[in-house]
């Protein structure tokens, strides 16, 4: 007999969900379909490009950002002839500002992996490695010692005047005792406790950084969260080792502290599991490479040089397309949306499905399948929907089951639409929680119930090795455990047994209690028990009076289990 397992919307037939596949395979689309989805990436991208460029907004973290850009590239390679229609341009530059930079900044090209790191490494004699400090970029200008400009990075040639708040930094000096007149170039965080990147990820620090250096007045305690990262001396000495050594006299000890030479990927990848597993006084992104020997400062445009490339760690997000929406009906009867996922890979895990928590947030976003979303791991291990980053062009229509029909009393036979809840219901009887019985999983349930063998909660009871061996996957050797394992439930104590049925949470019994006095005791009585109010009375009141309840605890007494018998 066919069983419905759960309530689900399985939209894998539907054109909107007809691309699922691996993540960098292109889509099986029509043209027609790809010029709509590429349109609606691109309208995206240049929302994302307009706040970041222009307003100085992170809509969107970097990882997810990336991603978004080389999914939109996939997809022109994978459609050229729809690329006409709906072209992204590279992120235009940032917005500019008064004032000029004396030196570009250059901004940093990403390698893509450990091979290219190695690549890079091969044809260089003089490498250095800095961590890659989440923060804003900013230009200071000194002059026989003293600061006369800091400048925003902007769009690496200008950028706006920041002198009056970076003067109100403790981390920059507002006077150098040597060294003449420096260009330095480097990054203001956030300052943070013992932050673990891989842990608690950039934690909004480059935003917060950005709004305290917009404010027309700075604070002394809000000036004093702002740290410096002096990562490069563009008008210094010609040899990394002598501009580290210049920075230390200056005062910039954290920054010659953090850069070290590395020979080989090893030592690269020791520094850069160091500084994202390990303790920092600030966020990172990555990690910087630099050789040693570069162009002198005048030789720099605002573009990404060969001399310094950036690795960034592993990303902590990850975009994923819905496949399809299930609804799974729990024991209680709360109904919990599932996204199904073309699999995508997160710090080193595939992600196959994800959890939206519950009915209520899942109709806020209205997820369908098409749709793209962020996926993150809570406490690195569980998935975890952070929200919808776009939606497909294309969404089919995703019908939710009745919420009205399932509750903590609702299931208790696998009638039509009932076998999930049913089914929890028996995994939970089964479990630790209740009998505790061995042997026995929600697979061994699913096989009865397919079998036609459980027309109630209690069916279980009077199963034969002759019956149980007639079902598909369970021989002699394993219908004669199973049988153990059924009898032992027997002798199971009254409390485990009243747990089994799954009456509201918190329940405390005396050592004297039976089915006889819990089942009659009144809404007053009820109350007047500790730590019992008004709805978990009306909760109690309802399961002991529920007529299943009571058909089944009147099957236990006939039994003899303990505690039921009349």
């Amino acid at each position: 007999m066919p069983i419905l397992l759960s309530l689900v919307v399985w939209l894998l037939a539907t054109p909107a969900a007809a691309a699922s596949g691996p993540a960098d395979a292109c889509p099986d689309w029509p043209v027609a379909r790809a010029e709509r989805e590429l349109t609606v990436l691109e309208r995206r991208l240049a929302e994302w490009d307009d706040a970041y460029y222009r307003r100085g907004e992170s809509l969107v973290s970097d990882d997810l950002y990336d991603q978004a850009r080389d999914r939109f590239a996939l997809w022109r390679r994978c459609f050229p002839e729809a690329s006409s229609d709906a072209a992204v341009e590279p992120p235009p530059p940032r917005a500019g500002g008064a004032l000029s930079h004396p030196v570009p900044q250059t901004g940093l090209a990403k390698l893509a992996g450990e091979h290219e790191v190695r690549g890079w490494l091969a044809r260089r004699d003089d490498a250095w490695i800095q961590p890659k400090v989440d923060g804003v970029a900013v230009t200071l200008v000194y002059e026989e010692g003293r600061l006369v400009r800091a400048i925003s990075r902007g769009d690496g040639r200008h950028g706006q005047d920041w002198t009056p708040a970076a003067r109100r930094l403790p981390a920059v000096p507002k006077r150098l005792a040597a060294h003449g007149s420096p260009v330095l170039q480097g990054e203001l965080y956030l300052r943070l406790d013992a932050h673990v990147q891989a842990e608690q990820g950039s934690a909004g620090a480059r935003s917060e950084v950005t709004g305290l250096m917009a404010r027309d007045t700075l604070g002394d305690a809000d000036a004093a969260r702002i740290g410096l990262f002096v990562w490069d001396w563009p008008n210094g000495p010609t040899t990394m080792g002598e501009r580290l050594a210049g920075l230390a006299e200056m005062g910039f000890t954290g920054s010659a502290a953090l850069t070290h030479p590395v020979d080989s990927l090893a030592e690269v990848r020791h520094w850069r599991e160091a500084w994202y597993r390990g303790p920092m006084p600030f966020a990172t992104d990555g990690v910087v490479l630099r050789q040693g020997g570069r162009p002198a400062g005048g030789q720099w445009r605002a573009e990404p040089p060969d001399w310094a490339v950036a690795w960034k760690h592993p990303p902590r997000e990850a975009l994923a397309e819905v496949r399809g929406v299930e609804f799974r009906v729990g024991r209680t009867g709360r109904i919990t949306p599932l996204l199904h996922l073309v699999p995508v890979r997160l710090d080193g895990r595939v992600i196959r499905r994800v959890s939206v928590g519950s009915l209520a947030r899942w109709r806020e976003l209205d997820i369908r399948p098409g749709d793209r979303v962020a996926i993150t791991l809570a406490g690195l291990t569980i998935p975890r929907l952070e929200g919808v980053v776009w939606r497909g062009a294309e969404r089919a229509r995703v019908t939710p089951p009745d919420e009205t029909r399932f509750h903590a009393l609702s299931c208790w036979r696998p009638t039509p639409g009932c076998e999930e809840q049913f089914l929890e219901r028996l995994a939970w009887l089964g479990g630790q929680q209740g009998l505790d019985l061995p042997d026995i999983g929600p697979g061994t349930w699913q096989a009865l119930l397919d079998a036609g063998l459980l027309g109630d909660l209690l069916a279980w009871m009077a199963l034969d090795p002759v019956a149980l061996v007639e079902v598909p996957g369970i021989g002699e050797t394993r219908a004669k455990r199973l049988v153990e394992s059924f009898a032992l439930a027997r002798d199971r104590p009254f409390a485990a047994w009243l747990s089994a049925l799954g009456p509201p949470p918190g329940l405390e019994l005396g050592e004297d209690a039976r089915w006889a006095g819990l089942a009659t005791r009144s809404a007053a009585a009820w109350r007047r028990r500790p730590g019992i109010g008004p709805e978990r009375t009306e909760g109690l009141v309802n399961f002991f009076a529920h007529p299943e309840v009571q058909r089944l605890a009147g099957r236990l007494g006939e039994a003899g289990v303990e505690g039921f018998a009349r």
